[in-house]
Parts: C-alpha cells; structure tokens; sequence
C-alpha cells in the first residue's frame, strides 16, 4: 500500500463532505475534514441548487484536507467527487454558469412524462435505455427546459459532479455511472441515444464526451492549486453517481443483493450484464451504469425520505424528536398493525407528510397513530415490508436466489429497520459499511492509481478492514400476518 492520502468529496442532496483516506495495509484511514449544508431554495420561479455556494464549501473542504495532509507528513494522490443524480447544470463558451440548476424535487417535470410519450413510446424508450421511469429523470428535466426555452448562449450541459469537475479542472467531461441514469443514453452502446434526443428536439451538442469511471479528467487548475495549497494533483472520476460509489463501496458476495439506504433507498444487485425486457419494464426496474464493466440492477424505493420528513414536522410543531429516543421507543411498541406503501408518489415532496400519510391510511381503512413513535413504527415496518416484495421480484426477474442482503449508507445504522427487513425478507442482513459512497469513491481513485488490480481486489481490502453486524431472520405468526396485509395494500397502490 501507499503513503498517498486520496480525497472524496461526497454531495447528498441537500449536504455534503470532504474526507481525507489513506489505505494502510491494516487499518482504513477515513477522516471528515469538513460538512456543510445547501437545502434547495426557490429562486427565478424555480427550486435552485446553489451551485457557487456548494462549490465555495467544497474548497474549503479541499483546503483544510492539503493542510491536515501535511501535518500527516503524506501527499494527497487524487481527488473524486460524487453527487446526487439527474440534475444538471449550463455554462457559456466562457465556462460561466448561466443560472443555478434546478432541483430535481420541483414540479417543472409535473405531466411531462405523459407529454414525452406522445411523441416516443415507454416502450421504446426503455427498450433503448434500460432505466426506470421516474418523473423527475433528467430526460424528462431536460424536456421540461428546452419547451421553456433553453438559454441561448448555452455551450455544455454537465450533470452536478461533472460540474464540480469542470470547475476544478476546466475540462467537460461525463461519467458513465451518473449519465446512466439521465434516461438519455443508449445502454448497448453507453453513449448518448442521438436517435431518442433527435425525436424530443432535445439539444443533444450541449452533452459532453462520456468517459468511464476511473478516467482522470484532468489536474486540478494552478490557480486553484495554489490557491488551496493541494497542488496540481489529478482530478479522478470515481462512480460519480452517488449510488455507483456506494456499490463500489459494498463488500458483496456472490448472490447478495444490497440495499443503499439513506433520503432514498436502492434496492438491487449487481450483474455483468443488462436487463432488458418487458417484465423488466413492467415492474419498472433500471439498469443504472456501475463501475468496471457492472451493471447495477435495481429499484428506487422513496426511503427515509418519509421519516425525516416527518420529524421536521413534529420540530416545526415544537415537538423536537431525537432520532435514538425515537428508536428506542419503536423497539419497545409490539404492534404491527398499520402499515403503508412507501412509494405513494404522494409521498415524493408532499407539503404534509403527516397528512400524506394519514390520507394513504383513511383510504385503506387505517388509523393514524398519533405518538411519533407509533407513526415512525408504521414507516419503518412498511419500508422493510417494500424491501423485502422489490427483493422478490428481483429473485423472478433475474430467476437467481438471493443469499443475503447488504445494508450500506447512513440507514445502516437503523438497527431497528434491519432487523425488520432480515424478518420480512427471510434473508440474512449485513450492515455496513456506513460511509460505502466515500470508500466507494477512494476505491475507484485507488484502483486508477495502481493501488489495487481490481474491484474485487478493492473489496477484499474492505472486507478486511470494516467491521460489520449481521441481523438473522426470526420467523413469527405477527410477522407473516403483516406481510400478507401489507401485500394487500401494495397491490392497490402499485
């Protein structure tokens, strides 16, 4: 192993961090040097990124990180960056951003999906891409821009990590995990599906060249080099999808499937292969791009969304509710009565989420609770009840068995919600690792680098180094008798 330390920065949607890692042949070295916060904003009519403020953050992530290197006495190798997908930003001819991208989370793609089909079919468009539908798919984004009016002085479009790349290194760039998942690329050919642009009249010369994860974009500009005190040290793409990162991150085993759980949750396995056919199609499953010649076949499932939303609620109510206590107190309620279907769209950004779930429990014949702790059991249960049916119906699609399941991201934490999904699924749970998308973006940096031959080579040594909790099914009578009502209630929503 090197001395060399690799730099990550991670961007969640809605917070972000730079971390410092160095891989000793015994021990993974991971240290956050600096966590900041950029909830979306309403500006010019629209929910907006603050592209110049995140970037601002991320510098002084990266200036901090070439200080602690010092004082370590070893040099930074390389930088990643990760990030949220489908959002995008525009530069001019001048690399000037031209207004602050919008949030995935605003309503500009309300009915365009709808409006895209009129003019190429969900069946064509899937046959092509391999990607789930979901409204707010860059494709559909991009659509809902360019009948607004696209800026005329527009140059490139680069999705949100591509962006930070460029601004790092003056270089336009994709990366192949991230543009996967836009909904505008051919999945045979993993370029971009000129065909499908041409039929919306979407502007497909503003789309850079795609390049794989592990590709070096470039050094990092003097200026800012000197400025931050790092050096002209190479800018790497990692899996710059945040959940390609994360997978990368997960030490799997053959015939495991993970769940990369946190704001959303990604329910999957990963293949060598592409999924493509009508079944596929019906459940609405994708073939997101991974990392070194992986496929990452999966289902989005709305996540802790639900529960976050909720405890901001109760805070704005002058109910503050710790996360922990909150635990605590679900562990010690017994009844698994009231249940939901997670993936209510009115659960997607809804301007109550009590409401919204009180709404979903009126119509199946449900009583809210009213205790936070009662409300959080119902969104828990039901969530590893969602995991376990997305994790059957992979079994059918692939026609493999799955042997256990890895839980990574903040969510594995929720000790609570992994035993529930090692009850719903019968299948055993791992959980860790918690931080997978920062490991996940060290690894691919490291692999670039020559540190390790391979993914599997990179995985062994996380194996080896992170410590894990296994959570064992336990069969009960309450247990299968809440499955099958919550299969009736997801076979009305779904």
């Amino acid at each position: 192993m090197s001395d060399s330390l690799f730099t990550a920065v991670d961007l969640g949607a809605g917070s972000g961090r730079v971390f410092l890692a160095g891989l000793d042949e015994s021990k993974l070295l991971l240290q956050q040097i600096r966590r900041f916060q950029y909830p979306p904003s309403i500006s010019d009519g629209h929910l907006r990124w603050d592209i110049p403020k995140i970037f601002a953050d991320i510098n002084e992530g990266l200036r901090e990180a070439a200080a602690r290197a010092r004082e370590l006495g070893r040099e930074i190798q390389s930088i990643g960056v990760d990030s949220w997908g489908v959002d995008y930003g525009l530069i001019d001819a001048d690399g000037k951003l031209i207004e602050l991208p919008v949030c995935y989370r605003d309503d500009r793609t309300r009915g365009v999906m709808e409006e895209v089909f009129t003019h190429v079919s969900r069946h064509e468009i899937f046959k092509q891409t391999g990607i789930q539908f979901l409204s707010f798919n860059t494709l559909f984004q991009l659509y809902a821009h360019a009948r607004a009016g696209f800026p005329a002085n527009a140059h490139k479009l680069l999705l949100i990590p591509d962006l930070i790349n460029f601004f790092l290194t003056h270089n336009c760039v994709s990366e192949y995990t991230n543009a996967s998942t836009t909904q505008m690329l051919n999945a045979q050919t993993r370029e971009w599906d000129s065909e499908l642009l041409d039929c919306l009249s979407l502007p497909k010369h503003l789309l850079p060249e795609i390049v794989s994860a592990g590709a070096e974009v470039g050094p990092l500009r003097a200026e800012l080099a000197a400025e931050l005190g790092i050096g002209a040290v190479p800018v790497v793409a990692p899996a710059t999808h945040d959940t390609g990162s994360a997978v990368v991150g997960a030490p799997l085993e053959p015939g495991w499937a993970y769940i990369s759980s946190g704001t959303w949750s990604l329910v999957g396995v990963e293949r060598d292969d592409l999924l493509i056919n009508d079944e596929v199609a019906r459940h609405n499953f994708t073939n997101e791009g991974g990392a070194f010649g992986t496929i990452r076949f999966l289902k989005n499932v709305m996540g802790l969304w639900i529960l976050e939303s909720c405890r901001r609620e109760w805070q704005q109510r002058g109910v503050p509710v710790d996360y922990d206590g909150l635990l605590r107190d679900v562990v010690a309620i017994e009844d698994r009565g009231v249940l939901i279907f997670p993936d209510d769209e009115r659960f997607f950004d809804p301007p109550s989420m009590l409401e919204a779930i009180a709404t979903q429990l009126n119509e199946t014949n449900q009583t809210m609770p009213s205790a936070p702790a009662a409300i959080a059991k119902v969104i828990l249960d039901s969530l590893a009840f969602r995991y376990a049916a997305v994790l059957k119906t992979i079994e059918s699609l692939t026609n493999q068995a799955i042997k256990a399941v890895r839980i990574i991201g903040g969510g594995s934490q929720n000790v609570y919600l992994n035993q529930a999904t090692a009850n719903a699924a019968r299948l055993p749970v791992s959980a860790g690792p918690v931080e997978a998308t920062v490991i996940g973006n060290v690894l691919a940096q490291a692999i670039a680098s020559g540190c390790f031959s391979s993914l599997a080579n990179a995985r062994e040594y996380v194996s080896r180094n992170m410590q894990s909790r296994t959570f064992m099914p336990i069969d009960s009578i309450a247990c299968d008798d809440a499955m099958r009502r919550y299969a009736e209630i997801e076979a009305r929503y779904s």
